[in-house]
């Protein structure tokens, strides 16, 4: 289940974000949560299965039809369940209308995902 980010849920988005490749350096990491925190225009969601919190999608609203993917990630014992791509499937939900693209970092997997593309 899609949740959106609360700033209770800081360290969990973190640890989930660190995942990314380019979110390595804690500084950065940093920075780009609170670019989530204070832009509207960007907005994170978390990953629900039952009561663990195991993926983390991120968004930045670019114009009113356009909203592209900043950040995935689902932790790594949970990887290749098909997760990632639910987490895309709901937000078109959350953003109905509105053309999904990815940016130069997750790109690789919205090429990857079949339901990213529908």
């Amino acid at each position: 289940m899609l949740i959106r980010y609360r700033k209770n849920y800081e360290k969990i988005a973190m640890g989930l974000l660190s995942f990314m490749p380019t979110e390595k350096d804690l500084r950065r990491l940093q920075q780009t949560m609170k670019q989530y925190e204070t832009n509207n225009d960007w907005q994170l969601f978390l990953w629900k299965e039952g009561d663990d919190i195991v993926g983390i999608i991120g968004v930045l609203l670019r114009a009113p039809d356009v909203v592209e993917i900043q950040h995935i990630s689902v932790n790594p014992s949970h990887r290749h369940q098909g997760i990632g791509k639910q987490m895309v499937k709901a937000l078109k939900e959350v953003y109905p209308g509105r053309r999904l693209c990815a940016n130069e970092w997750t790109a690789s997997f919205f090429d990857k995902c079949h339901a990213c593309n529908e």
